[in-house]
């Protein structure tokens, strides 16, 4: 009896040491990002100014809709296929070597370095299709990068779900394909959009991937809105540079004597635009679990 007194008393004091080093470190990651985001904010609101905040070939605002937009045409590409994929990985691959080749291959391509998918998409889709740099490119190459990642997590978040609802769904008479999209894709939703944030975040921060596919210069007119035109801000076959891009650019090739403020100023505005669009994908992910658990 004292012996397992005293292996539970050693389990406990293991289970309390890990417990307060695993706080510790998240609380260091906290605070590394705390004094991160405070820096960036402090550098970018001494750098604002009316000019550096418009639209105009002056300011950061074309490449902040750059960036919005181009994530959101990626976005549009990846979220379909990687769900997609990790549907049927989860749920209908089954095993087999042809199946294992198959998560081999996606696992290859989560961990491609961004430059080699940026040459990649130059090759094939500027230097192949005999084109100049472009938003689509941009948001195609962004897409080889992330539907690995939302595959991987789609796939996941299936099989976190609890079996019994795959059971009870098929018991009362639904078929296969209704059961995954209307209980377990429904039930997996906030997981998979944690998945969404992270393919987003990686758009917003990625430079390397786009300056070979969607350029770096931009020739945009905000009183044009015809898609077809090519200075128009929607027109997806014109050349775009993103915050990050910018930020490289202005860092590496800068020669504006106020390169370092612009710099620190995208920099602000690219944390605050990754934090606005987390915070809301989280909310709307809460509100639909709510929703689907009965909740208000």
């Amino acid at each position: 009896m004292s012996l397992e007194r005293a292996r539970m008393k050693r389990t406990k004091a293991v289970d309390r040491v890990v417990t307060v080093a695993l706080s510790t470190i998240a609380a260091l990651f906290v605070v590394l990002l705390a004094v991160i985001m405070a820096w960036l904010l402090y550098k970018g609101a001494k750098a604002a100014t009316p000019d550096l905040l418009s639209f105009t070939g002056y300011g950061v605002g074309i490449q902040l809709f750059n960036t919005v937009y181009l994530v959101t045409l990626s976005l549009l590409i990846t979220v379909p296929i990687g769900i997609c994929a990790g549907i049927y990985l989860a749920e209908y691959a089954g095993k087999g070597p042809i199946i294992a080749v198959l998560r081999t291959c996606i696992e290859m391509l989560s961990s491609l370095p961004s430059i080699i998918v940026g040459l990649f998409g130059f090759l094939v889709l500027i230097q192949m299709t005999h084109s100049k740099w472009n938003l689509l490119a941009g948001a195609l190459a962004l897409a080889i990068l992330n539907v690995p990642l939302i595959a991987r997590t789609t796939e996941d978040a299936l099989r976190a779900v609890d079996r019994s609802y795959y059971d009870g769904s098929i018991g009362l008479g639904a078929t296969r394909w209704q059961t995954t999209m209307r209980i377990l894709v429904r039930a997996s939703v906030p997981r998979i959009i944690t998945g969404v944030i992270l393919a987003a975040g990686r758009g917003f921060g990625e430079a390397a991937v786009l300056i070979y596919t969607s350029g770096m210069n931009s020739a945009v007119n905000f009183n044009n809105w015809n898609p077809a035109s090519i200075t128009s801000p929607l027109n997806i076959l014109r050349p775009a540079d993103t915050l990050a891009v910018h930020i490289w650019a202005l860092k590496t090739e800068g020669i504006m004597a106020n390169a370092n403020q612009i710099a620190d100023l995208s920099a602000a505005v690219l944390v605050i635009l990754v934090l606005v669009f987390s915070l809301s994908a989280r909310w709307m992910g809460n509100r639909f679990d709510k929703k689907m658990s009965g909740g208000k």
